[in-house]
């Protein structure tokens, strides 16, 4: 693909714009500056370094951001600044957007991208994409909410029961819970179905990959769409 073609399609903004990169001396490979916006270079493997940040070719994006609370999952935010606010100005430009949403106070594992499909694949509730949740409760967790969070309670829209599809205590006031579907506010309305409140939720697993322990809140990563399509350990 032509070097302005590949810039263009990561993000960096119009054609001419992405020529204007190259001609200014700001896109390197392996050391050397590339001058010619017309070069054809092989993007298996690529990794362009463009105004001194290094650059790995994506055909489709795909992100993992730690996100923390006080963002929203929109990008016309109401309320508070978006996620978007988070990543560099290429894959804004290139149109990522959060798979599913997490509520302004909930923090944890955000995964976005560009690839239609994808997102599909990961929000249909045909495919049960296990999403796994750590909930802080205002007060104390017993046996009784954990068998009734599994056998199913019933929210206020939908007359089915909702199942999750794990669930165990973590300490006295804690739980973590594991869904394959995404219904709006669905943990805080099952958690206050069984009698009790969310008091904090943050997620640590979205399929098959877990929010990295030294991923930074307000911090990303490149994730790899094969492991998220992975089953949880276990599962």
């Amino acid at each position: 693909m032509k070097l302005a073609q590949i810039l263009f399609s990561q993000g960096f903004g119009t054609r001419r714009t992405c020529e204007g990169l190259v001609w200014a001396g700001l896109v390197r490979h392996q050391g050397r500056v590339l001058d010619n916006p017309a070069e054809d270079l092989p993007t298996e493997g690529l990794v362009l370094e463009v105004e001194g940040r290094s650059w790995p070719y994506h055909a489709k994006a795909l992100v993992l951001l730690h996100k923390p609370a006080g963002y929203e999952c929109s990008q016309k935010p109401r309320h508070h600044p978006s996620v978007m606010s988070l990543l560099p100005a290429p894959l804004r430009e290139r149109g990522v957007q959060p798979i599913g949403r997490l509520d302004e106070d909930t923090t944890g594992l955000l995964l976005l991208t560009d690839d239609g499909a994808l997102i599909h694949r990961l929000t249909s509730p045909k495919h049960h994409v296990p999403k796994v949740y750590e909930v802080g409760c205002k007060h104390p967790v017993d046996d009784r909410m954990l068998a009734s969070l599994l056998a199913g309670v019933v929210l206020d829209d939908d007359p089915a029961p909702v199942r999750a599809a794990a669930c165990v205590a973590s300490g006295s006031h804690g739980l973590q819970l594991t869904l394959t579907e995404g219904k709006y506010h669905q943990v805080k309305r099952m958690v206050a179905a069984v009698g009790n409140r969310v008091e904090t939720l943050h997620r640590s697993r979205f399929g098959g990959l877990a929010l990295p322990p030294d991923l930074k809140p307000g911090h990303w990563l490149w994730a790899d769409a094969t492991a998220v399509q992975s089953p949880l350990p276990g599962h």
